[in-house]
């Protein structure tokens, strides 16, 4: 069976302890793998590494998706920092930047998840609301909420009826930027899901499709990532 090669950006975290070890480490939740898996893709993992790099890295691969994590750092949106705007991964930062503007650049397939939909806003000059009240549950309780979707749009043929979705984050969207669609609502008129028409497919959500049973976006990346070039069987 042939399976796009699908790139996800990961956490770079100081200190991680498994085992009798203590280490810095690149993490990716399983939940990701298992759903690009389960969707017919396999998953290339993609650490911080030099921005420089991120053209021939992204060059390799049939598709790329930015995930989940911690908040952009509002500098790069021109924002001053709000006192509830969690700590920042400035490496994150400057290589999922690289990542999105490669994929961009040369038209591959792009997914953002969460924080990676809010800085596909944010590299295409939009700006990011750093705190809205009620939109997380607990500490590391996933809430579900219901979006819909906006007719006539790449979501909207994804997934044309309203749905209930697995979703933990506090900041979202306020402008939105230039070229982007917005192509699904929260009830309360939350951005939920961006695309940017004309390109070969590229699509940000706010929730965590990971965390759920539903497939359908990963399998339509992956079905845009398989359209666009014949990829090889590994």
């Amino acid at each position: 069976m042939v399976r796009p090669l699908i790139g996800v950006s990961t956490y770079l975290e100081e200190s991680v302890r498994w085992g009798v070890w203590d280490w810095p480490a690149a993490l990716l939740p399983a939940f990701y793998p298992r759903l690009v898996r389960a969707a017919g893709g396999l998953t290339a993992m993609l650490p911080p590494d030099d921005p420089q790099l991120a053209a021939r890295v992204v060059a390799r691969l049939d598709a790329v998706v930015i995930a989940g994590g911690p908040d952009v750092e509002p500098v790069r949106y021109g924002a001053a920092r709000d006192v509830r705007t969690g700590p920042s991964a400035p490496e994150r930062d400057a290589w999922e930047t690289a990542l999105i503007e490669a994929a961009l650049e040369s038209g591959t397939p792009l997914l953002g998840i969460c924080r990676g939909m809010q800085l596909l806003n944010v590299v295409l000059g939009g700006t990011l609301v750093q705190h809205l009240d009620g939109h997380t549950g607990g500490h590391g309780v996933v809430g579900r909420h219901t979006v819909r979707p906006v007719p006539g749009t790449l979501y909207a043929g994804i997934e044309p009826e309203a749905a209930s979705v697995p979703t933990y984050h506090h900041q979202a969207l306020d402008r939105v930027a230039a070229g982007l669609v917005v192509s699904a609502l929260a009830e309360d008129g939350t951005p939920e899901a961006v695309e940017l028409p004309g390109a070969v497919w590229v699509l940000g959500v706010q929730w965590h499709p990971e965390l759920g049973e539903d497939t359908k976006v990963m399998r339509a990346l992956v079905t845009a990532a398989g359209a666009r070039t014949a990829a090889p069987a590994y």
